[in-house]
């Protein structure tokens, strides 16, 4: 089969018949935008729902230190699930790490950072000793949650546990101390 011969005139009157043509030029310039307009949204939406999932765990950690301040929790299980029932909305309680200590009045009150200098999240440690009740002592409760990322693929990356890994997460802590006043 010959194919036919276009002659230079007609193949530069079709090429500038084109290049003024602004058929479906929206579409293009959507399609060369989306992808870095779609990223940006995605990352929003991500940074949005880890702040989320950071104020209820703090909310529930708070009104878990007043339980285990006056007393209210028998047990760490019984804690736990106290505080469970606060953040299970957005959390795996199973995921759900707890640290109670109480401290003498007057004593300095460290606290050791669970990622270690690899980026792992070493939950090593963390124990429950809530004070006798009534109690002159702080008590200090932590709570720790590993949120899952997803837009960490796209270039927005804001896991500060098992960085570089396709399965990034987010450390979110949460840390309430009451006391006598």
């Amino acid at each position: 089969m010959l194919l036919p011969i276009i002659s230079l005139a007609v193949f530069t009157k079709r090429l500038r018949r084109f290049r003024r043509s602004q058929d479906g030029s929206a579409a293009v310039e959507f399609a060369m935008i989306a992808p870095m307009f779609f990223a940006l949204i995605f990352a929003i939406m991500e940074t949005g729902m880890v702040f989320l999932a950071g104020q209820v765990l703090e909310t529930g950690v708070q009104d878990g230190a007043r339980l285990v301040y006056t007393s209210q929790s028998a047990s760490a299980a019984d804690f736990k699930s106290a505080i469970c029932g606060r953040v299970s909305s957005l959390m795996d309680c199973n995921k759900l790490d707890i640290d109670v200590r109480s401290y003498d009045a007057g004593t300095t009150i460290t606290i050791s950072d669970p990622i270690d200098a690899g980026g792992n999240y070493v939950p090593g440690g963390l124990v429950y000793q809530p004070p006798s009740y009534p109690s002159s002592k702080t008590v200090v409760v932590r709570g720790f949650y590993q949120w899952p990322l997803y837009v960490t693929g796209l270039g927005y990356n804001i896991a500060n546990v098992s960085r570089g890994t396709s399965n990034s997460k987010r450390l979110l802590a949460a840390t309430a101390a009451v006391g006598p006043q």
